[in-house]
C-alpha cells in the first residue's frame, strides 16, 4: 500500500473531519463540535508519521506508539470510512496504514506493548530486562494484541479492503492465537518482566514471572491496560476482549485466507477462555449477586474493582459485545459505578472511575466517555459531554485524570486517547440520535 501523502491528508481527510464536526455542531452545539474538530485534526497532524513501514502513532505527550492507544486514537475515524455511506477512501488508507504498522510491530515482538519509531534504543526505563532497541516497553498485556485484531476486523467490514490482510497479517494472527494459547499455562512461558528497584505495580513478582496462578482456560496477562502489573494473573475484561478478538480472527481466517485450521484453533481457544471466565471469573458481589471480577488467579483469589483504562468491566459492551453475559454485566456495572469499587471517586465537581495508576480522588475522562457510550440515555450522554468540557481546566484538551474537587489538578497535558474518547462519545451521540434530545444551548 502506498503511503498517504501530506496533500491527501490535508485536503480529503480534513474535509471529511470537518463535515463530521459540523454534524456534531448541528446536533450538540458549537462548543462540542469545535472540540471534536480540533481533537480529530490534531491527532491526524500531530501524532501520526507515515513512512514505508506504515503509520506510526504517538500517544500525544509520549513519543512512543502503544498498540492499544494507537487503536483507540483511531477508533472515531471508523465512523468516517464506511464505503456504503460514502466514507473517505484516503482516510481508510491512513487507518490501514496504522494497522500495517501494528502488524509489523507485533511480528517483531508480540509481548511488547509499546515501540519506538526507529530502533534507536529509547526506553521508558533503561534498566528493564528487555533491551530491544525498537521496544519502548515490553509489558505484556492481552489487550495489546486484541485491539489491532478487532480494529482490523472493523476496518475490513467497513471498507471491504483486504490490502493489509496479507501474509504478514496471516502470520501475526497465527502468532496471537498461539501466544494466548501458550499463556493459558504461564509456567510454560519464557516471558519475564523485571524493572530493578521499581514499585510493585511497575515490575512482576517472582523474578519477573508474576504472582502464582492455576490453569483455568483463561489466558494470562502480566499487566493491565493501565500498564500497571496485574495483582492476579487473569484479567477478566481482557480475557473477554480476547474472546471477542478470536471471533474476528476466525472470520477473517475463513473469509480472506481460507485457513480453516487457524479459524478452528481460534474457536477452540475462545471457548476455553469463556469457560474459564464462567468458572473462575464470575464471583459473588457485596450483596451476594454474581458479578464479573476484575482479576482472578484460579486459586481462589478475586479482585472486585474496575479501572478506568479499557478494556474494563464497564466497557465490555463496547469491547466484547458478542461474548459477555448481559445480566452479569448489568450487575457488574452497578458495582463498579458505586463505592463498592475502590476506584470509584466522588467529589463536589464530578464522580467516576479512576485508577491505581493515578492519585486517589482522580477520575478519568476515558471512563466518563465509556459511561456515556454504554448508556442508552441520550440526555445522560449529553450530561457527560458537558461535564468533560467543563473539567478540562480551560485547556481545551482531555487529560488522563483530574481531581473530583478541583479539575485544575490533572495528569498528562495531552492524552490523545482521552481526546479520541470524547470524540467517539460526541459522534455516537450526534449520529445515533439517542432519545432525540435537544442540542446543548
Amino acid at each position: 500500500m502506498d503511503p498517504v501523502t501530506t496533500t491527501t491528508l490535508d485536503h480529503e481527510i480534513t474535509q471529511t473531519v470537518r463535515r463530521a464536526a459540523e454534524r456534531v455542531r448541528t446536533a450538540l452545539g458549537q462548543d462540542t463540535g469545535d472540540r471534536v474538530e480540533r481533537a480529530l485534526v490534531r491527532t491526524l497532524t500531530d501524532t501520526i508519521t507515515v513512512d514505508d513501514d506504515g503509520a506510526f502513532v504517538i500517544t500525544g505527550d509520549i513519543p512512543a506508539m502503544w498498540l492499544r492507544d494507537s487503536t483507540t486514537q483511531m477508533t472515531p475515524y471508523l465512523r468516517l470510512v464506511d464505503r456504503s455511506a460514502g466514507g473517505s477512501a484516503a482516510l481508510a488508507d491512513l487507518l490501514w496504514s496504522v494497522v500495517a504498522r501494528q502488524f509489523r510491530l507485533i511480528e517483531h515482538d508480540p509481548y511488547a506493548n509499546s515501540f519506538n519509531r526507529e530502533p534507536d534504543g529509547a526506553h521508558y526505563d533503561d534498566h528493564d530486562l528487555n533491551a530491544d532497541p525498537l521496544v519502548w516497553e515490553q509489558k505484556y498485556e492481552v489487550d495489546s494484541l486484541a485491539y489491532p485484531v478487532t480494529f482490523a476486523h472493523a476496518l475490513w467490514r467497513a471498507t471491504g479492503s483486504e490490502a493489509v490482510l496479507d501474509e504478514r497479517a496471516h502470520r501475526v494472527f497465527r502468532t496471537i492465537v498461539e501466544q494466548w494459547a501458550l499463556e493459558q499455562d504461564h509456567d510454560r512461558s519464557s516471558y519475564r518482566f523485571v524493572r530493578p528497584g521499581a514499585i510493585a505495580t511497575e515490575t512482576l513478582a517472582r523474578d519477573g514471572r508474576g504472582t502464582p496462578v492455576a490453569v483455568t482456560g483463561m489466558t494470562w496477562s502480566g499487566f493491565r491496560p493501565s500498564d500497571d502489573a496485574c495483582t492476579l494473573g487473569y484479567n477478566v475484561p481482557a480475557n473477554l476482549f480476547a474472546a471477542q478478538a478470536l471471533l474476528a480472527v476466525a472470520e477473517i481466517a475463513r473469509a480472506v485466507w481460507q485457513d480453516d485450521r487457524l479459524a478452528d484453533d481460534a474457536d477452540v481457544l475462545r471457548s476455553a477462555i469463556l469457560d474459564g471466565v464462567a468458572r473462575y471469573g464470575v464471583v459473588r458481589g457485596p450483596a451476594g449477586q454474581p458479578v464479573y471480577a476484575y482479576e482472578v488467579d484460579g486459586l481462589g483469589g478475586a479482585l472486585l474493582m474496575d479501572d478506568a483504562n479499557t478494556p474494563s468491566l464497564l466497557s465490555l459492551p463496547l469491547d466484547a459485545p458478542d461474548v459477555l453475559d448481559p445480566e452479569l454485566w448489568a450487575a457488574t456495572r452497578s458495582l463498579v459505578t458505586s463505592p463498592a469499587n475502590p476506584y470509584w471517586f466522588s467529589g463536589t465537581v464530578a464522580s467516576g472511575i479512576g485508577s491505581p495508576h493515578t492519585l486517589p480522588n482522580r477520575i478519568w475522562p476515558i471512563a466518563l466517555a465509556v459511561e456515556g457510550l454504554v448508556s442508552a440515555s441520550g440526555e445522560r450522554r449529553r450530561e457527560l459531554l458537558r461535564l468533560l468540557a467543563a473539567t478540562d481546566a480551560g485547556t481545551g484538551d482531555m487529560h488522563e485524570s483530574f481531581d473530583v474537587d478541583d479539575p485544575a489538578q490533572y495528569s498528562r497535558p495531552w492524552f490523545s486517547w482521552a481526546d479520541a474518547m470524547f470524540c467517539e462519545l460526541a459522534l455516537a451521540t450526534a449520529e445515533d440520535g439517542v432519545d432525540g434530545a435537544a442540542p446543548d444551548a
